[in-house]
């Protein structure tokens, strides 16, 4: 395992993103990457700063769960950017992340890859890596958030790897998707340049400038499912997301939106997602 360069990372930037980026750092270890930009500067309205990282010792996911990543074998990054809109007009961002991402690999030869409502991505009917979006405190007309991306590179066969997570029974790597896995600064180059490129293209458009890709991709479209909801639980068939990005449930009793909640499949045991 070699240590994440900046200028291997820099390399497949487009020249809209390499203006667009404040700062980027690297670590060979630290606790979160999310953690370390929501306490950096805020970057100027339009611009990313970016922390990449080959190993988190305290990396987070939705509701505080752990994000376990042994050193080489996937990629934590996080990216800070600026809005030119408020924390209202931020509704459904992290599902255009997925999109983001999902354009990402695809560049990189990478198929087959599936978004699960509302952070998780999906390959291999597995859960191959997840997205955490946090808002930044500070002005309330210019947002800023942080978004951390965790993708599962190569794991072998490393027991209960990633994300505590059981509604995909298992984790899955890019070496499983394809023969030759991109190298991790291609790869962290890459993503930073759709993220950068999708946070532009939300900060113009809102989700509605994503709902066409994410339902194409949409892992969870016609399945069983239950989710714990802060005041019910709720057993249906996946629906779809409306145009805001909120899940709909088709139950016995019609159908139900559900803004947030944990997700746990059909037959699944253990904690939800």
């Amino acid at each position: 395992m070699s240590r994440l360069d900046v200028a291997g990372i820099q390399e497949p930037l487009t020249e809209v993103t390499r203006t667009g980026l404040e700062k980027i750092e690297v670590f060979s270890s630290i606790a979160s990457t999310n953690t370390h930009l929501m306490t950096q500067p805020a970057p100027p309205v339009g611009r990313v700063r970016v922390a990449v990282a080959d190993h988190q010792t305290s990396g987070r996911g939705r509701h505080d769960r752990r994000w376990i990543s042994a050193p080489g074998a996937g990629l934590c990054m996080s990216l800070a950017y600026t809005f030119n809109r408020g924390a209202a007009g931020i509704e459904g961002l992290t599902l255009a992340m997925g999109v983001g991402t999902v354009h990402a690999l695809q560049q990189l030869g990478i198929g087959g890859i599936s978004l699960k409502w509302p952070n998780d991505i999906v390959a291999l009917e597995g859960k191959l890596g997840g997205i955490l979006t946090e808002v930044q405190a500070g002005r309330s007309d210019n947002v800023t958030v942080v978004t951390g991306i965790g993708v599962n590179v190569s794991i072998g066969e490393r027991p209960g790897f990633a994300a505590e997570s059981d509604w995909a029974h298992r984790a899955v790597d890019l070496a499983s998707c394809v023969d030759n896995p991109p190298a991790r600064e291609l790869l962290a180059g890459t993503l930073v340049d759709h993220l950068y490129l999708a946070f532009r293209r939300f900060d113009q458009y809102g989700l509605a400038g994503f709902m066409d890709d994410w339902r194409r991709h949409d892992w969870l479209l016609g399945r069983e499912i239950t989710v714990d909801m802060p005041d019910r639980q709720v057993t249906g068939i996946a629906a779809g997301v409306d145009d805001s990005g909120v899940l709909l449930v088709d139950t016995s009793d019609g159908q139900i939106p559900v803004l947030s909640g944990s997700i746990v499949m059909a037959g699944a045991t253990g904690a939800p997602s």
